[in-house]
């Protein structure tokens, strides 16, 4: 077996059954950020922009992703979200201006919430991206990935 989890024997994608696996407390932690012009952070941080209040919009984005997950990912099971905690922090310009945008994602259940936490911040960060484009189209987003899990069979993860 090549160890991934989402094919059967035959090489068939199939939804994992976790429904032999105990019931557990589930959190993970993914993190990116978006480069931007400096004018552009600027107008960020001053809450002038056009759209509005960029952070606060991107700030439910991502909660909104984490708890729509299931219906994204085709093999990702439907959770009962218990916490999405979504921050931003400023980074000073090197040689760009930045945002980093942190999520933690928590459950109570069978399987975890990388990817609810993974998701909402991509969601989160693209949705900067959509309020900035008409100052800023040469934003980018980077180093999305998981900083760690814990909870389940295979325990915790803490990225290096």
């Amino acid at each position: 077996m090549n160890g991934l989890t989402h094919f059967d024997a035959s090489g068939q994608a199939h939804m994992v059954d976790v429904g032999d696996k105990p019931t557990t407390r589930r959190v993970a932690v993914a993190t990116g950020r978006i480069d931007m012009q400096a004018d552009t952070l600027a107008l960020i941080e001053s809450g002038n922009a056009k759209k509005g209040d960029v952070l606060g919009v991107a700030r439910i984005a991502g909660i909104m992703a984490a708890k729509k997950t299931s219906e994204l990912i085709p093999l990702c099971h439907p959770l009962a979200l218990t916490r999405v905690a979504v921050a931003f922090e400023v980074l000073p310009a090197n040689p760009l201006s930045s945002v980093r945008c942190t999520v933690t994602a928590e459950t109570l259940g069978p399987t975890g919430v990388e990817m609810e936490a993974l998701t909402a911040t991509q969601i989160a960060l693209l949705t900067i991206y959509d309020m900035c484009k008409a100052v800023d189209r040469g934003m980018q987003i980077h180093d999305v990935r998981l900083l760690e899990k814990h909870g389940g069979k295979s325990g915790s993860y803490v990225a290096a």
